[in-house]
């Protein structure tokens, strides 16, 4: 099980903690590799850039515009965390629902 996040945000050291099993990627130094980004965005679409973040409030109004791809390749730190990867299942953000699907509720 990989979980992709930044490795001084609160919430992925949450998931972290309650998934011992684990290993954290830190998107910021490491990245996020293309295939589990495409597939990622696949699945959740835009509510995989995380548009709350002091990343998104940064950026102009021409970074903002380009794709979600274009974007999270250029600011890793702008995905929505934490990205799990658990075989062939991914689950985005550490909510009740994500919890329950892990086992770690």
């Amino acid at each position: 099980m990989r979980l992709y996040g930044l490795k001084n945000c609160d919430t992925c050291r949450k998931a972290l903690k309650a998934l011992p099993k684990a290993e954290l990627v830190d998107v910021r130094g490491d990245g996020v590799p293309g295939d589990v980004l495409t597939a990622a965005l696949a699945q959740f679409g835009d509510a995989l850039v995380n548009t709350r973040s002091t990343t998104w409030r940064g950026m102009d109004e021409a970074d903002r515009n380009k794709p979600p791809l274009e974007q999270l390749k250029a600011h890793p730190s702008l995905m929505k965390r934490p990205l799990i990867v658990d075989g062939a299942k991914m689950h985005l953000g550490w909510t009740k629902d994500t919890q329950a699907a892990l086992g770690a509720a």
